[in-house]
């Protein structure tokens, strides 16, 4: 079956958002999207889960997805997180993401007020009829505490705005169901499993290792495309500590900013109510990231 949302095949970069102490980091931002641009990432996605979007505030987000997707000037395509536990507030957030100019809108399931999948299902069609801009549905039921249903997810891929889905169940299963029954794009939501996804049948991943090695995650799914079978088991036999670290030792994207720093390309800071890694945390990352290969640039 040929699915919608081709365009997003491959490796999304889940864009951190760098902090001062009194805002967004707009000159470490840029010089972000621009490395990511550099290393050949094709898609890169602001302001979601990785980018803090929670502690954020409304002119916060906004501009975030504004300078990303300025910054771009079109070398990259922009998937814009707009998703909210308030459709109203997802449906602002999407308008705001199609005038600025991203290609698409990343909508994680509304969280905490736990809908049934009739609320599901209407959210996410809400915002498909008032928008014009593509629509990529996200799936983590691990933070938002609901599933959205395979049934579900069906139904909403009727709609020509919705082209792919961000899937983050941790479920083979619910990822081959969803590609029986639908002519949507399936995204990997987990680095860990963005090769066994690709075996039944998904068609890249939207990654936080890739803030890290974007050319190495985009390798694995290159080597699986052409066949090279051995290669892209490999690949994700080296990927996967890493990425078992960056997403097992505290909550995303704890682990991750705490990597950026020791690496050099950031400084670390999070958004209460996240806080930084402790000492031992520290010291299991920076040897994760030694035995990739990679060079933390600070003493323990």
């Amino acid at each position: 079956m040929a699915t919608k949302g081709r365009m997003f095949r491959g490796c999304t970069t889940a864009l951190a958002t760098p902090f001062t102490e009194n805002g967004i980091d707009e000159a470490a931002l840029r010089k972000s999207v621009d490395w990511q641009i550099g290393q050949g990432t094709p898609t890169l996605s602001p302001v979601g889960t990785t980018g803090e979007s929670p502690t954020l505030s409304h002119d916060e987000h906004e501009r975030v997805i504004a300078l990303v997707v300025e910054q771009s000037a079109g070398r990259a395509k922009i998937m814009a997180g707009t998703g909210s536990n308030s459709t109203a507030e997802a449906v602002r957030l999407t308008k705001f993401a199609s005038k600025a100019g991203a290609d698409a809108a990343l909508l994680v399931a509304p969280y905490y007020n736990r809908p049934t999948q009739e609320g599901l299902y209407a959210h996410f069609a809400k915002i498909a009829e008032s928008v014009d801009i593509p629509l990529v549905l996200y799936n983590i039921p691990g933070r938002t505490g609901r599933n959205v249903e395979p049934e579900t997810i069906e139904r909403l891929s009727r709609s020509a705005r919705i082209i792919a889905v961000k899937e983050a169940s941790g479920s083979l299963d619910q990822v081959s169901e969803i590609i029986g029954r639908t002519d949507l794009t399936v995204l990997s939501g987990d680095d860990s499993l963005t090769l066994p996804m690709l075996a039944v049948g998904a068609e890249g991943v939207v990654s936080v290792a890739a803030n890290l090695i974007p050319r190495d995650v985009a390798a694995m799914i290159d080597a699986f495309d052409r066949g090279e079978i051995d290669q892209a088991r490999k690949r994700h036999a080296k990927l996967f500590p890493l990425c078992r670290d960056l997403l097992g030792i505290a909550p995303n994207p704890i682990p991750l900013k705490a990597a950026l720093a020791l690496l050099g390309r950031g400084n670390g800071l999070l958004r209460l109510p996240l806080t930084p890694l402790d000492e031992r945390g520290r010291a299991t990352l920076a040897a994760s990231l030694k035995r990739y290969g990679l060079d933390p640039n600070e003493a323990l």
